[in-house]
């Protein structure tokens, strides 16, 4: 590159000067940054390239829109949006990710606010004649502010209305599994543990929908309302109003929190109400109950037939006893000695001066045999064997020894009721008798 100097106006005077112009010397002169990349890699002006690459962004712009991506058309009131108030926006509306929401990833966001801005910048609104009209813009950075910072997105999502699905309407008509599921799916966007369990189906087994509520009753929610804090001035001139306002945010998370458990527990329990299966669990419980008490009382009934049955056989051995007394007094197996009874007992004198007819060998042999009698019985299949030998000793020392006889004689060859039967009976006498009181007995006549 040549240059050629300017001659000196003719006011000037070459006298001032202070020394002499050096010799032109060339030098090359190259550009750099953006000039480098428009003449050296482009091989346009700058200018040149600028429009080549908004042409080239809106190409792409309107290829993802033909695709149905995101959604770029936005409501009126939307656009008139107050850009001062944009924490009211639907920000995933200003970026056109209703169809996603809380569930758009961070690539999705970053396409469409290159989009929104590519079709909202102040300069394409300029050639629309929309000079006036960037507070959308403005709005748009903020959304993509907010849903691009996890922590920030995560306090938007806690306040996002859109993306709740309520509940149907209580006592109408609908499929319990279609309404309900998209209404615990979008609750447990909210739960720290993930993954949430599902709703399941009709044939769900118990177990998974007992812990599909008990997930839900004890939800772990990370949901906070930080987002609709009142925003406190960042001068700190005056320290007491700076604290009185978050205080107040403070005590507003905390009572829309407490709401939000309460909203979620009673909506847990409608569905619970409401859940057919739970219905079904119940009624199979109630019918296995049914069931089980049936075979208790079927059981009952058993035993207590079985009960009939041994009284029936108590009673028979009662009438075997009875005839053999009555057989062994009209045939007595012993010759009658004339001795004196021991006339021993309570019974007032009974006994004393009234001649035996049992010898003392028969004595003796029908008080072995009335011991070995309950030994022979088994001690009537009870664990009461100190008590009934104490009625059998109580017994020797009171029965005269007609009745000793008598009653060896009785037991002989009978059954082990009939022993106990023919005992009892011999108790009872003795004791209406006076021989014995009743509380001198443990076992017998019970």
């Amino acid at each position: 590159m040549s240059l050629t100097l300017p001659a000196l106006p003719s006011s000037v005077s070459t006298a001032a000067s202070l020394g002499k112009y050096t010799a032109a010397v060339r030098k090359p002169i190259e550009p750099v940054g953006r000039h480098f990349l428009a003449l050296y890699l482009w091989g346009h002006t700058w200018s040149e390239f600028e429009k080549i690459q908004a042409e080239t962004d809106v190409k792409k712009a309107e290829d993802v829109n033909e695709d149905a991506e995101f959604d770029i058309e936005q409501s009126e009131e939307l656009l008139e949006h107050d850009p001062r108030d944009w924490k009211s926006a639907d920000l995933y509306a200003v970026l056109g990710l209703n169809n996603y929401r809380y569930k758009a990833t961070e690539d999705q966001i970053r396409r469409a606010y290159r989009v929104q801005v590519l079709k909202h910048h102040p300069d394409k609104m300029g050639e629309k004649g929309g000079l006036d009209k960037d507070g959308f813009f403005k709005i748009i950075q903020k959304a993509h502010e907010t849903l691009m910072d996890p922590v920030k997105r995560q306090q938007f999502d806690s306040v996002d209305e859109e993306a709740d699905i309520e509940p149907p309407a209580p006592k109408s008509k609908y499929d319990f599994f279609e309404a309900w599921g998209p209404v615990f799916a979008s609750e447990g966007r909210f739960s720290k543990k993930q993954p949430v369990p599902e709703l399941g189906n009709a044939d769900t087994p118990k177990e998974e929908v007992d812990a599909f509520y008990k997930f839900f009753s004890n939800l772990d929610s990370w949901r906070t309302f930080e987002f609709l804090d009142e925003d406190v001035p960042d001068d700190t001139s005056n320290r007491y109003h700076k604290r009185m306002i978050e205080k107040k945010n403070k005590a507003a998370r905390q009572k829309r929190k407490t709401e939000d458990n309460k909203r979620l527990s009673e909506l847990v329990r409608r569905a619970a109400t409401e859940d057919p299966r739970l219905k079904a669990f119940r009624d199979k419980e109630k019918e296995e109950k049914n069931k089980k008490k049936q075979e208790r009382e079927a059981e009952a009934a058993k035993a207590a037939e079985e009960v009939k049955a041994k009284r029936e056989a108590v009673e028979k051995a009662r009438a075997e006893a009875a005839k053999a007394r009555a057989k062994s007094k009209a045939k007595p197996s012993y010759q009658p000695i004339q001795t004196q009874s021991k006339g021993k007992g309570k019974g007032k004198g009974k006994g004393k001066g009234k001649k035996s007819t049992v010898s003392k060998e028969q004595r003796t042999e029908s008080k072995i045999n009335i011991r070995n009698s309950v030994k022979d019985a088994n001690y009537f299949g009870t664990e009461l064997q100190s008590e009934i030998d104490h009625d059998i000793n109580v017994f020797l020392d009171n029965f005269e020894d007609e009745k000793s006889v008598e009653v060896s004689t009785a037991i002989a060859g009978v059954s082990a009721d009939a022993v106990k039967e023919i005992f009892d009976a011999a108790a009872k006498e003795y004791i209406e008798q006076g021989f014995f009181a009743a509380d001198d007995l443990k076992f017998f006549a019970k």
